[in-house]
């Protein structure tokens, strides 16, 4: 990045950051969005068994991957401070500690998996897809928590582009594999939904391999080192990463798991209510990468600012993140609601999931008003490296307030599976309120530190 000097500048700055983001967001998105789409084309069980697999594997690897977060505030803010010496011995104890979670995540992993798939009350087919879905996942984690590592440092440099590059790559390849696996294509075994896993992780690994080959061989990255220059593991650099990253991580972890959780609370209700609710949260998941791009964009542009010591323009940063964020929420809710049945048709050809789904989307368009401030502000507090006050502010609005309201209102009122929706829009709205008065106080407090100097 480089400094702005108006906020016309700051914009257009801030957009070239936006932008590759979004996009990379959106393929990484889409490769579950595949996934779940061409699951559900081979029919329902197929469907529910990769939907309860991604809500048992999704807040597990956005928790996990958020330690790695860390790496984005550190290395900007080093950047700003003119300080590069210090960059490649962070980068690569975040990639030393990529590997550290995936040995942890393998071995708990095979520890766990059948008493809790086994503990949940699903279809015999169901649960033998989710369980073959998440075998399948496994061969792809190292690489998987490798690129995320990377791919902070990469986009801590402001070179958000390559990620998207990347990213671009990787799509084609998973819809490919998924052809092939989940359909029995071209001499390939059928699958169905265990198909869709082996494609990901397949894609995780041509992902990962190519972003190293990127580091290693290209201007800015070449610059640093990485991967010829040998740094021993320090548990020092690991603590002050897992410092910022564990509430990172946690933050995330709450959030995400909420919905999760919701989904495994659904299995309580029938298949044709499984399908339909994961098919509109899918959707609406795919529009929250607008917000989360934003997110991470602006705890690059934050951080670079925190770093200089120019808190005025991190705050600017701030607000211009978070109005883009709400403006682009209200277009894209008009659109969810116009066309509700044509995206709900994207899902399945059963005229019952279709109609759920349907009823399900005009749910969604509330909380995903509601994403649009409270993702921006998390982003900005960590561009300050404000980060245990957030993630202690997330578990109370998601799973102190959220989850009883929509637990409550399903199971004790009229309002069925959709009570649960209500009590998401509640824990999303909490969340966005009470984030933005502790995005106020850090800036005040940074402004008051400044002055003080």
């Amino acid at each position: 990045m480089i400094q702005t000097f108006s906020l016309n500048d700051k914009y257009k700055s801030f957009i070239l950051l936006v932008v590759p983001v979004l996009i990379t967001q959106l393929g990484l998105y889409a490769m579950n969005f595949l996934d779940t789409v061409m699951s559900g084309r081979s029919g329902a069980d197929q469907l529910a068994g990769v939907a309860i697999g991604s809500s048992l594997w999704v807040p597990i690897f956005t928790g996990l991957n958020g330690i790695l977060m860390a790496l984005t505030p550190i290395v900007s803010q080093l950047e700003g401070a003119k300080n590069t010496k210090s960059v490649p011995k962070s980068v690569m104890q975040a990639v030393y500690l990529s590997a550290v979670i995936s040995v942890i995540v393998l071995i708990l992993g095979s520890l766990v998996l059948n008493p809790i798939l086994e503990a949940m009350s699903l279809d015999q087919e169901v649960e033998e897809v989710a369980r073959g879905y998440l075998k399948a996942l496994a061969f792809g984690i190292l690489p998987l928590f490798l690129y995320g590592a990377l791919r902070s440092f990469i986009d801590a440099l402001g070179q958000t582009r390559i990620t998207m590059f990347i990213t671009l790559i990787g799509l084609p390849v998973n819809a490919v594999f998924n052809y092939l696996l989940i359909f029995g294509k071209a001499g390939f075994p059928n699958l169905g939904g265990i198909g869709a896993g082996v494609a990901t992780a397949i894609t995780y690994w041509i992902t990962a391999l190519i972003t190293v080959i990127i580091v290693m061989k290209f201007q800015p990255f070449r610059r640093y080192k990485l991967f010829r220059s040998f740094y021993p593991p320090s548990l020092k650099a690991w603590k002050e990463q897992l410092k910022i990253g564990v509430p990172i991580g946690l933050a995330i972890f709450f959030e995400v798991s909420i919905f999760a959780a919701v989904t495994l609370l659904m299995s309580d209700f029938n298949t044709v209510t499984i399908a339909a609710h994961q098919a509109a949260l899918n959707f609406a998941s795919f529009l929250y990468m607008l917000p989360l791009s934003i997110s991470f964009a602006l705890t690059i542009a934050v951080g670079f600012e925190v770093g200089a010591g120019r808190f005025k323009d991190a705050a600017q940063y701030s607000y211009i993140g978070i109005v883009t964020a709400a403006g682009f929420a209200f277009i894209l809710s008009g659109f969810l609601i116009v066309f509700d049945d044509q995206v709900a048709r994207l899902y399945s050809n059963e005229p019952e999931v279709i109609k759920l789904t349907t009823s399900f989307l005009w749910y969604a368009v509330f909380f995903q008003l509601a994403d649009a401030f409270g993702a921006p502000i998390q982003g900005a507090l960590r561009g300050y490296k404000d980060v245990n006050v957030t993630f202690m502010l997330s578990f109370i609005s998601y799973w102190v307030l959220g989850l009883p309201v929509g637990y409550y209102l399903a199971n004790f009122t009229t309002l069925g599976a959709y009570g649960y929706w209500i009590g998401l829009i509640s824990g999303l709205s909490a969340g966005a309120v009470i984030l933005f008065l502790r995005l106020k106080y850090i800036q005040s407090h940074s402004y008051s530190s400044s002055e003080q100097k």
